[in-house]
């Protein structure tokens, strides 16, 4: 399978060839993310590429932004405490140092994580580690991408 979506996230996911997409929320995309050194790492993408920060959205469309956010947030907390017992907390990051898009990283956060890697950004992760083949979003996390997909369901949002 080609991976030209990557090229276009957003744009593949309104046309529904991203392959990582889970639902569609106010002015954004939910998608799990490539990588899943953290099991449950998610993405929310605006759903206009136009959008490079937060502050260019009007109030009421940032104010929907930041609670998709939430909404995701709290779908991928429900899955991974069911899933994983050493599930700790959820961080919550806009940065937009690199893409130049709208978008917030969720991250997952657990007991079982090294020591040096508690209470540090997962940014300082040896990029091997973040980024190697074996934290690749593959079949393996499909339990809880349909736990994910279930709890954003509940809450009247659909794919």
């Amino acid at each position: 399978m080609t991976e030209t979506w990557k090229s276009d996230r957003i744009g593949s996911a309104r046309a529904g060839t991203n392959p990582t997409l889970l639902a569609k929320l106010p002015q954004s995309f939910a998608v799990m993310g490539d990588t899943q050194f953290l099991p449950g790492y998610c993405v929310l993408l605006v759903d206009d590429p136009s959008i490079d920060r937060l502050t260019d959205l009007p109030k009421r469309q940032r104010l929907e932004f930041l609670d998709s956010m939430d909404t995701l947030g709290q779908a991928v907390e429900a899955a991974c405490r069911a899933t994983d017992a050493g599930f700790r907390r959820m961080n919550y990051e806009i940065l937009g140092n690199t893409d130049a898009y709208l978008h917030a990283h969720l991250f997952p956060r657990y007991e079982w994580e090294r020591s040096e890697h508690v209470g540090r950004p997962v940014w300082l992760y040896d990029p091997d580690e973040f980024y190697g083949p074996e934290a690749a979003l593959a079949p393996r996390h499909d339990e809880l991408r349909r736990r994910i997909v279930s709890s954003l369901l509940v809450d009247g949002e659909s794919v």
